[in-house]
């Protein structure tokens, strides 16, 4: 029989109902399928299938169609190798400028490309021919070129996947390539534009030379590390002067070199003086014929009178040096004692060569050596004098050319070797097929020891050019190239010129008219541009873009071009249909030239154009040929714009050979905006290099945390500077990007209750609610100009400052227990609703270019739809009404109050006197009246989220809890009193007021009510 109490409950009846009950299936919990842990190496693949399937490019082609555009004209990479963090960085900016500029509302086009022709390539090509015991020259050059060909198509698709996978989006079918048969028809074309308007001459000149690669290199092609070269001291004995009316610092050009030796009168005051050189390359010496010094140094001559007898400077030898460097000369050559006499003034002096009647040097090295002056001429080292060998230096050239010294020899040869003509060192090589110092070095050092003309030897580490391909050093060396001038009047269609018209004039005036981003690089590549010689375009190479000109000796030593525009149009025609390999098939130059010349006449040039030359004519056959690229209205201060997006050595590179040829053929640069960003380095700074392991290769970050780590460590970043990654910076990118993904979940989770039909208007909207669409007015303005202005840093930690304090740290968390627990009517749950539901609406759009996997999943987990993207949106407009300047300054004192009191509450869980907050209702006592009067209109319990609150306008007592930085706040952190609700957990003296539900607050048993109601009207 069942026992019943005195009120006729069974026992089991009341357990049942003192017991607590579980209220959870009444709560409004966060609901939602987008999972808390991202799963990206696996989800990312699937949503990059779902945008080829939805065709999201095109989608996005046909939402732009009509508005101004903003084309990102692709930097094209070479196309031999898989793609390291350093393209990473490069293409997940370029995403996200195109993205970016998409959702402000431009149609913002992005066509990838490739550069395919040039060296590394053909380099490739001939490593596997050395492997298999073949020889490059005894296979027809068009089976070569093939195989050239092929070789990049492959990296082509294998660089394809890869940038791909980084979720850059954009017109991956239809790229350009420089090795596409229209392509290599449009370079000819250029070069061809150059020959007509004048600027296309071929010249004898030094030009930088690799051995290992047999040609010539650009200035782009080279970069500098650490050499340690030979030093050499050398004596060139002063034989005379030279008659003329210069006096010391006066202009060197007009001065004639003697031509036979009676012109050369002996100058007593220096007979027997040497002026000494110094020099990093003793392999120059042959080439030497004259000597440059300073019109701002002074020089005078010394005397040595204390050496070693077995010194190579002698007691009794006088030498010309610039006064401030003798002593370090000296110290060089071991002397111990000298004597300064007098001033010199070395501008009309005259020296032998210091090899001249060498036994087995025949008269080669009889001529005079004359002095002049050169700008480039210091006295921070040295000696004061330079030694030029105008066939191995720029300097060295262009001052003996100006001061009209003579004729410039040819020394070396492209293998290095000098020439069988120069006597005592034929055959001797500078430089080996691998990179290393060959013996030239050693066997002119010795001959210049045997003549007594060595005063000192050393050894010197510096920074020296290399190739940057085959990481060898480089030379120097005379050699006939095809160049385009800098400084020659361009002529018009008509032949017709226009003084100062020049190539470096239109490049200088164009840089003006450029966005550049960061404003440093306009100075620059200005510097560069001021500074350049002339451009160097020729290579002798196979695999490439020929020069498409004929020419024809004039029999002094220089050639005529054919300007012939029936042949220029056969050229080009061939190039379209049959790619540049028409150009050497058997018969071509007769082809080419038709009836009208004659092939023993005219002669095509096989060198193949500098690959610069290509990437600078990208823009002649992808953006004004292209229809998704033309812009209309550019360069005219219209709305359309192109920008050129790379790394920062590209403004002696890409930006600098896309804007001379551009400049060269049209008279204005080809962009609008150039923007460049750094290099990539490892945490501490270092160089990433496979010897020291420190690299970090994208695919593996991709493969163990998702592309969008990596973009999300790219927008961090500040990339007008060098960027550092590595496992620890990794680490912190990916906590980042959790905090930013739960708060996106949980907004989701608490949308899964929202009904625009609850929406609550602004007006009846509560303050805390208001102040958050404020922040949203603050946001869409920071957001719109930090991705206008390229500032990807300024958006990232805005959105991550935002998301994490503000929404998750303090809204969120204030506004969980409205939410959850408050009724269905409830203004407040159904206001933070609708708020929620803005903040998504801009949040996932705002953070879509630079988290475009992430920001995908999450639209879709909210909005499923078989061919809709969060991709397809512009930034939403944010209503001007809802900013409210006071009212944001009102809940910046309201939470310098919250912080207050958390604070102390902080302190009593750390004294384990309180677990949650919900234990505490806090005294608040505020005297500063600024801060009572924002506090005083608030809920504080709720804010800050205790079961109580009590504000009290005063001090407070001495042992209140205070923080320094909030003066006028104490806190006292008293127990709440009453009973637990079984609900929503607050401890309040109100539990069981209400009789049917005894273990919940009012508001709680009015919330259960209305939710039992609409439950069964649902039913």
């Amino acid at each position: 029989m069942t026992s019943r109490n005195s009120d006729g409950r069974s026992d089991n009846e009341a357990a049942e109902e003192t017991a607590p009950r579980d209220y959870s299936s009444t709560l409004f919990l966060p609901q939602t399928d987008f999972p808390m842990r991202a799963g990206l190496p696996q989800r990312e693949p699937e949503l990059l299938e779902r945008w080829a399937r939805i065709d999201l490019y095109g989608q996005q082609r046909k939402e732009a169609a009509g508005r101004a555009r903003f084309v990102l004209h692709d930097g094209p990479p070479y196309a031999n190798g898989n793609i390291h963090i350093g393209h990473a960085l490069n293409k997940i900016l370029k995403d996200v400028v195109v993205r970016s500029q998409g959702a402000l509302g431009h149609d913002s086009n992005y066509v990838p490309g490739w550069d395919c022709h040039g060296l590394p390539i053909e380099w490739k090509i001939e490593e596997q021919y050395r492997a298999k015991g073949r020889n490059k020259d005894e296979v027809p050059v068009v089976e070569f070129r093939q195989e050239c060909r092929a070789f990049a198509q492959g990296w082509i698709d294998i660089q394809r996947a890869e940038f791909k996978r980084l979720g850059v989006e954009g017109d991956w079918s239809h790229p350009y390539v420089t090795m596409s048969y229209d392509a290599e028809a449009q370079i000819a074309r250029e070069i061809m534009k150059f020959a007509t308007n004048g600027l296309l001459y071929r010249g004898s000149k030094p030009v930088m030379w690799s051995v290992v690669e047999r040609t010539a290199l650009a200035e782009a092609e080279v970069e500098y590390h650490d050499h340690t070269s030979t030093t050499i001291y050398v004596k060139f004995p002063v034989t005379g002067y030279r008659e003329c009316n210069s006096t010391h610092g006066g202009d060197p050009a007009g001065l004639q070199a003697p031509d036979k030796a009676d012109d050369i009168h002996l100058f007593p005051s220096y007979e027997g003086a040497n002026i000494v050189i110094w020099t990093t390359t003793p392999w120059t010496i042959p080439g030497n014929r004259a000597i440059a010094f300073s019109k701002d140094v002074t020089y005078a001559v010394y005397e040595v009178t204390e050496a070693p007898h077995d010194n190579w400077a002698k007691v009794g030898e006088h030498f010309i040096l610039a006064d401030k460097l003798a002593e370090e000369v000296f110290k060089a050559a071991r002397v111990t004692g000298w004597e300064r006499h007098k001033e010199v003034d070395p501008s009309h002096l005259v020296c032998a060569h210091p090899l001249r009647g060498v036994e087995g040097a025949g008269d080669y090295f009889d001529f005079p050596v004359p002095v002049a002056a050169g700008d480039f001429v210091t006295d921070e080292t040295g000696t004061g004098f330079v030694h030029l060998a105008p066939g191995h230096g720029a300097d060295d050239f262009n001052l003996f050319i100006a001061a009209r010294l003579g004729e410039v020899p040819h020394t070396v040869g492209p293998d290095g070797r000098y020439y069988d003509h120069v006597p005592l060192f034929a055959g001797h090589r500078v430089m080996d097929d691998k990179g290393k110092d060959g013996d030239a070095n050693d066997v002119v050092i010795k001959a210049l020891a045997a003549a007594e003309k060595l005063m000192a030897r050393g050894r010197l580490k510096h920074q020296y050019p290399h190739s940057w391909r085959s990481k060898a050093p480089i030379i120097f060396r005379n050699t006939p190239q095809w160049f385009i001038a800098m400084d020659k009047d361009i002529a018009a269609t008509d032949g017709s010129t226009t003084d100062g018209d020049t190539l470096r004039a239109r490049a200088l005036g164009g840089i003006a008219g450029v966005d550049w981003v960061p404003a440093s690089g306009r100075n620059r590549i200005t510097g560069m541009i001021e500074n350049r010689p002339d451009w160097v375009v020729s290579r002798q190479r196979a695999w490439g873009v020929p020069i498409a000109v004929f020419v024809r000796d004039r029999g002094d030593g220089t050639v005529e071009i054919l300007r012939d525009d029936k042949v220029n149009k056969r050229i080009a025609d061939a190039f379209e249909a049959e790619g540049a390999d028409a150009w050497y098939k058997d018969g071509a130059a007769q082809r080419f030239l038709g009836t009208d010349y004659s092939a023993n006449e005219w002669h095509k040039v096989d060198d193949i154009l500098d690959v610069w030359f290509d990437s600078g004519s990208t823009h002649a056959f992808t953006l004004e040929v292209r229809e998704d690229l033309k812009v209309d209205r550019a360069f005219t201060g219209g709305p359309d714009r192109v920008m050129y997006l790379e790394g920062s050595d590209q403004h002696r590179g890409w930006f600098h050979s896309s804007l001379l040829e551009s400049c060269g053929t049209r008279g204005r640069p080809p962009y609008d905006v150039v923007l460049t960003h750094g290099f990539v380095l490892d945490e501490q700074g270092r160089k990433m290099s496979k010897s020291i392991g420190n690299v970090v290769a994208p695919q593996e970050v991709i493969k163990s945390s998702g592309a969008d780590i990596l973009r999300l460590w790219v927008c961090a970043s500040d990339y007008s500077d060098d960027l550092r990654i590595g496992p620890e910076i990794l680490k912190t990118t990916v906590e980042t990007y959790r905090k930013l993904r739960n708060t996106l979940r949980w907004l989701l989770g608490s949308l899964h209750h929202y009904r625009e039909s609850e929406r609550v208007a602004y007006a009846d909207m509560p303050p805390l609610e208001r102040m958050v669409l404020h922040r949203l007015v603050e946001l869409d303005k920071l957001v719109r100009e930090a991705y206008a202005a390229f500032d990807f840093k300024r958006v990232h930690a805005a959105l991550s400052s935002f998301m994490t304090s503000e929404l998750s740290a303090f809204y969120f968390d204030v506004r969980k227990d409205a939410l959850y627990c408050d009724p269905i009517s409830s203004v407040t749950r159904r206001a933070c609703l609708t708020v929620l539901d803005e903040v998504f609406n801009r949040l996932v759009v705002w953070l879509a270019p630079i988290l475009p996997f992430t920001a995908e999943e999450s639209y879709l987990a909210r909005f499923p739809s078989e061919t809709g993207s969060v991709h397809l949106l512009t930034f939403p407009p944010t209503p001007a009404k809802w900013r409210d300047e006071a009212l944001a300054d009102e809940w910046r004192k309201i939470r310098l109050v919250r912080r207050v009191v958390l604070g102390a509450l902080e302190v009593e869980r750390a004294a384990k006197r309180i677990g949650s907050s919900l234990e505490a209702a806090p005294v608040i006592h505020v005297s500063d009246p600024n801060l009572f009067a924002a506090v005083s209109v608030i809920d504080l319990a709720e804010v800050c989220i205790t079961s109580d609150a009590h504000l009290m306008p005063d001090e407070g007592p001495k042992d209140a809890f205070r923080l320094d930085d909030v003066p006028g706040v104490a806190v006292v952190p008293n127990r709440a009193e009453g009973r637990k609700c079984a609900r929503s957990w607050k401890i309040s003296p109100l539990v069981g007021t209400d009789p049917d539900y005894p273990d919940v607050t009012p508001r709680d048993a009015m919330a259960l009510r209305e939710l039992a109601t609409a439950r069964r009207a649902a039913e």
